[in-house]
Order: C-alpha cells, then structure tokens, then sequence
C-alpha cells in the first residue's frame, strides 16, 4: 500500500472547465419581438420610407419659395447626422 497523502486533485479528461451559470431575473436593455408576419414588416418599411420621401419634398419646396422670396441667397445647414435640428458653426469664434 503506498503511504502519504496525494500531491494534487485529480483533472477530469480533456481539461473540461466548470460551466459559467447566467444571472436569473431581467436583462437591462430594449427587446425585440420577432414579426408574426412578414407582410406587415413590408407594409412597415413603404410607410416609412413614403413619409421620408414627403418629408424631404416638403422641405425642398419650402426651401426654394423662401430662397426665391429673399433677395439674397438662403443658405441651408444640416446637422452632421442630418437629423435633428441644425448646429450653428463654432469653428470661426474664439474665446
């Protein structure tokens, strides 16, 4: 009978690792709910991009009646984005 005590814990084969249990409870952030059909999706996607096209319409048409209207020419900034409303230039004052 061999004596003493082992030096070190027995591996299991193939070095398996412990599994890493998840957080229970609710996870923070937005959810997405998959589609129940997928025409409704399509439907979705003309709509927006419809109101997107008008959007810009109106705002070109509004645009050259208020540039043709002034007697000097009218200028138009946009946001880097392009959406929201438009930044003034800091780049040319200093403090």
């Amino acid at each position: 009978m061999a004596q003493g005590k082992k030096k070190f814990k027995a591996q299991r084969p193939g070095g398996a690792k412990k599994q890493k249990t998840k957080p229970k409870g609710l996870k923070k952030g937005g959810r997405i709910i998959a589609p129940k059909k997928a025409a409704v999706v399509q439907q979705q996607k003309l709509k927006k991009g419809l109101e997107t096209a008008i959007r810009d319409k109106i705002e070109q048409e509004v645009t050259q009646k208020a540039s043709s209207s002034l007697h000097k020419k009218l200028n138009v900034l946009k946001g880097k984005g392009g959406k929201g409303p438009p930044k003034p230039d800091t780049a040319g004052t200093s403090k």
